[in-house]
């Protein structure tokens, strides 16, 4: 049975729940047709209301990753798409900007000038293996 791990963070927990049922879809853990562990199932084990785990099944029936029907369970319905998963990372970082005050064109800045410098560094690695 899958087992759901929920990191912590800033956003709320129903979402962290959606967030790591989006990520075990992604990764593979579980695919189109499978059962996710019923909403008790993941309540125990993270200690949270039962209600909590609903509200996380409930947006990810929602937004049409799982089928959700009362008596059969939660099923995967499709793959999640990575930029799914992304976009919610993407969102955590700009509650987490905001929390400090920077503003979204200073965290856009700070974002396109990290990733200049991730691609020099590529760029720089191979062509040190290229010789």
């Amino acid at each position: 049975m899958l087992m759901l791990t929920v990191a912590d963070g800033p956003l709320p927990l129903h979402e962290r729940i959606a967030a790591a049922v989006r990520r075990a879809i992604a990764e593979g853990a579980v695919g189109p047709g499978d059962a996710l562990p019923t909403a008790l199932q993941v309540a125990d084990a993270l200690g949270v209301h039962r209600n909590t785990v609903l509200r996380a099944y409930r947006a990810l029936r929602d937004e049409g990753t799982i089928d959700l029907r009362a008596g059969r369970g939660a099923h995967v319905r499709r793959a999640a798409p990575r930029r799914a998963v992304l976009t919610e990372e993407v969102d955590a970082l700009l509650r987490a900007a905001a929390r400090e005050g920077l503003a979204g064109d200073e965290l856009v800045a700070l974002v396109r000038d990290r990733a200049i410098g991730a691609r020099r560094a590529t760029d720089a690695r191979r062509r040190g293996r290229g010789r």
